[in-house]
């Protein structure tokens, strides 16, 4: 099972009180995790990334393993640690302004 923290807003959205646990068949990949996310819960469609492309939003950022995998490729695999259930995939949500 792959732990899967959220941001406060997205899980107010999707009606989650916290984290999620999925179960990915096969390699887990960011695009597998995230396609299974949002089967689970079909309102996070769009929120997380875009509805045509599926690339990630912009203010959205993805960390595991105390790493920034915002920008790997959405099929490369997942650290082991987070495929095994030891580590989150943690969902974060970029501020920005002046």
């Amino acid at each position: 099972m792959i732990q899967v923290v959220l941001p406060g807003h997205l899980r107010t959205l999707a009606k989650i009180e916290g984290d999620v646990f999925l179960e990915v068949p096969g390699q887990p990949t960011e695009r597998s995790l995230l396609d299974a996310l949002e089967a689970r819960y079909p309102a996070l469609r769009g929120a997380i990334r875009d509805h045509v492309t599926l690339e990630r939003r912009p203010f959205i950022r993805f960390f595991a393993c105390q790493r920034d995998l915002s920008h790997q490729p959405p099929d490369a695999p997942l650290p082991e640690a987070v495929a095994t259930g030891a580590e989150p995939f943690l969902v974060v949500a970029a501020i920005a302004g002046g």
